[in-house]
């Protein structure tokens, strides 16, 4: 076994002019020490020496760049294969001129690389969409088999969450464009004398569209976001870790309750919207176009034949199950901060409306194909 000896260096003069004799392990241990003593032989000889390095023990190589400090541009003599060969790796190593710093894009550059980063990452979530509702409906079909597995009481909590407590602003909110809707509609109409077709402009526009749109798009920013911030806080404390541990499963103790109740709460929400968007139409037409309400409530029934109503109520169970999927699917992705539980609270909001408004699109263009 070899004993560890200090490395030093020391100066000898001879005839030819000196050189530095350098003894015992030149290695990180010693680093701090050799360091000092490096520098003190440089500042008495700064324009180096010849190394005479029979008396080395050991290199590593902090110690092979100190020695290589040392020399200069003189050579190191004395030296066995092996840290030869070591401090000539270092050595080149040094000589390797460095990677410049990567400038960032600009330009049509940095558009082209942030449309594929986003291109990349709708791909991304539509594929994990695809796979989570996939995870859902197993779930269910398992569950509603199975009545010991129902949990009626999260699903009257989330129901009174979701629906109830959401009429209020859904029925303010549609009355106000029902009346909006009409006073347009109204105004555009009275030019060519037609302004009892705005009847039938906002029974159609809210039994189709409107209140069915309106409604999801609520639901969306307001259940859809309390779930990812919900499910995302009870990821961020490990609660979901625990209820796994438990033998549970968390789709089924956490997701399901919202998915259903949400499903119960949306068609009857879009119900009271398209009620809220025809009153409101039909109080802007009695004030502003003497069309009473009898005769808006009779043209309306005349005119506006019952298909557009299932029209409007057949898309609240897709949105609602749309949104519930999104929301829960991104609570499941917080990482475990504050910081992670709003940014993904955030992106369900945007995901939701997004799926929303390009489902109801489809389906427009669905039923006009059919020509219903």
């Amino acid at each position: 076994m070899t004993t560890a000896t200090a490395g030093t260096a020391t100066f000898r003069q001879d005839p030819s002019g000196g050189c530095v004799v350098a003894s015992g392990d030149w290695t990180l241990a010693g680093a701090a020490a050799l360091s000092a003593l490096v520098d003190r032989l440089k500042r008495q000889h700064p324009n180096g020496a010849c190394i005479d390095a029979h008396g080395i023990g050991r290199v590593d190589t902090a110690g092979a760049g100190l020695l290589l400090d040392l020399a200069g541009t003189s050579p190191i003599d004395g030296l066995d294969p092996t840290h030869r060969a070591l401090i000539d790796a270092v050595a080149r190593a040094r000589a390797r001129p460095g990677a410049a710093p990567r400038k960032p894009p600009y330009g049509l550059v940095a558009l082209l690389m942030h449309t594929g980063a986003a291109t990349e990452q709708v791909g991304r979530n539509a594929w994990h969409l695809v796979g989570f509702i996939g995870l859902l409906l197993n779930t269910l079909a398992r569950c509603v088999i199975d009545p010991r597995r129902w949990r009626i009481t999260s699903l009257a909590f989330h129901l009174e969450q979701t629906g109830l407590n959401a009429v209020p602003i859904v029925v303010l909110l549609n009355f106000l464009i029902g009346a909006v809707v009409a006073f347009l509609g109204a105004t555009v109409l009275q030019d060519f004398g037609a302004s009892i077709f705005t009847v039938e402009l906002v029974g159609y526009s809210f039994l189709r569209e409107f209140g069915v749109l309106l409604a999801a798009i609520l639901i969306a920013g307001r259940s859809g976001s309390a779930f990812t911030a919900q499910i995302g806080s009870m990821k961020a404390r490990e609660e979901i870790d625990a209820i796994r541990t438990l033998g549970l499963d968390p789709i089924e103790v956490l997701v399901l309750p919202r998915l259903l109740a949400l499903l119960i709460a949306l068609p009857l929400l879009t119900f009271l919207a398209m009620l809220a968007g025809i009153i409101g139409g039909a109080t802007v037409c009695a004030l502003s176009l003497d069309i009473s309400p009898t005769m808006f409530v009779t043209r309306l029934h005349e005119l506006a034949a019952v298909q557009h109503f299932w029209v409007g109520m057949s898309k609240a169970p897709i949105f609602a199950f749309l949104i519930a999927a999104i929301g829960c699917l991104e609570g499941f992705k917080v990482t475990g901060s504050a910081e992670s539980v709003g940014t993904r609270t955030t992106s369900s909001v945007v995901q939701s409306i997004f799926v929303t408004i390009l489902v109801d699109a489809l389906a427009a263009i669905f039923y006009m194909e059919i020509h219903v």
